[in-house]
């Protein structure tokens, strides 16, 4: 399996860097995951209380890439849980990006991957393999499209359409 490389990338040192040639993400995302800081090219899902394209994702090679999913900030259902999320660190994801609600805590912290998302529920999703893979998205007003980096720490997310380098 190859792995794009993960850089260290701090989001306010690439603000700072590169101001308005990368976009923060508005939205008030929580660290979930196990890892703090990850990077890497933006794989996009687009789904409303269906995980099932998330769930198709995270069983394939990640390459270091990084899923970024368009839920609709709905907070009816979890999109992700503990087993999928030990599914995608195994696989070589860097993390997991939720515009909707994650569950298993005790679960998917401990797991090597990165994850943000807008909270919790602990309902499950809906498994009828809805949703589009691969498309243009948005998270709160800022596009992002297929291959896009994706930046993220503890201060926020940082989408750029390239590899920023400092």
């Amino acid at each position: 399996m190859t792995t794009i490389p993960t850089p260290k990338l701090a989001t306010a040192d690439v603000s700072d860097a590169k101001g308005d040639d990368v976009f923060v993400v508005p939205l008030a995302l929580e660290n979930y995951g196990g890892r703090r800081d990850f990077a890497g090219p933006a794989v996009t899902v687009k789904t409303l209380d269906d995980n099932s394209q998330i769930k198709h994702l995270v069983s394939t090679p990640g390459e270091g890439r990084v899923i970024v999913v368009d839920g609709g900030a709905s907070m009816r259902s979890a999109l992700l849980g503990g087993n999928l999320a030990a599914e995608a660190a195994r696989n070589g994801w860097a993390g997991i990006v939720i515009n909707g609600c994650v569950r298993d805590l005790h679960e998917i912290c401990a797991e090597d991957i990165g994850i943000k998302a807008l909270g919790t529920c602990p309902r499950k999703s809906v498994k009828a393999g809805l949703g589009d893979v691969d498309i243009v998205i948005a998270l709160g007003d800022i596009v992002i499209k297929p291959g896009y980096w994706i930046i993220a720490d503890s201060d926020g997310l940082i989408v750029s359409h390239e590899l920023p380098s400092l």
